[in-house]
């Protein structure tokens, strides 16, 4: 188990291109083989090049665990169909008025943490495609909880500026032990940086030295 630092097209933002669960690593298509293959190889997952939108920013826009996968509503239906066939994973689109899903939930395979923004049909399908409980919170009063927080099956980072009550909450929903982390140098918007798995994690190349001695507390990797 480790921590990698890496870039993605010269850009330390590695989760704003990149999602991860324990069996595949959503990347760009046209990614350079030699950069996928080493992501794969430390978040020892299979590769699966795709798109949403006709873009390549897959971090905003999905929300996945081990048991599903929610794209943007902008998705085109072949992309969607692409998804689902590379991964075998149920493949939904996301049936909100919002579209950078990945900015406004985060889960793993025990729960997941929803923006209070979300209508109730929402947060529905988040609990029926991601099959977890859900729960509604707010982040130190940002709506934006995906973008805050990162969550695999072992354990998840948090936005540094919550109250111990706060990252004991987020933990219990997740069922796992949170911990604060930021990442590239301060920056508190974690998946920004950061992409995890139960396994491993690849992380901005700003990322400083005490930053990564809390990433590894926090995803006990």
């Amino acid at each position: 188990m480790g921590l990698y630092l890496v870039d993605i097209y010269r850009s330390p933002n590695v989760g704003i291109f990149l999602r991860a669960n324990d069996k595949f690593l959503l990347a760009p298509k046209g990614m350079a083989s030699t950069k996928s293959d080493k992501l794969a190889e430390d978040l020892k997952v299979t590769p699966c090049f795709v798109s949403i939108e006709g873009t390549r920013l897959l971090g905003p826009l999905t929300a996945m665990n081990n048991k599903g996968i929610i794209v943007s509503r902008m998705v085109e239906d072949y992309e969607m169909k692409e998804i689902g066939s590379k991964t075998g994973l149920p493949v939904t689109r996301f049936d909100s008025k919002y579209t950078a899903v990945g900015n406004l939930v985060t889960a793993n395979d025990r729960g997941a943490v929803v923006s209070p923004i979300l209508d109730a049909k929402a947060v529905s399908q988040v609990k029926d495609v991601l099959d977890v409980e859900v729960h509604k919170l707010t982040i130190n009063d940002y709506v934006q909880v995906g973008a805050l927080t990162v969550a695999t099956n072992r354990g998840a980072a948090v936005y540094p500026k919550l109250t111990e009550l706060e990252v004991q909450h987020v933990g219990e929903v997740l069922g796992v032990e949170a911990y604060p982390a930021s990442v590239n140098g301060g920056i508190p918007f974690l998946s920004s940086g950061l992409v995890a798995n139960s396994e491993n994690a690849v992380v901005g190349n700003l990322t400083t030295g005490p930053e990564l001695v809390f990433l590894t507390k926090a995803l006990k990797i």
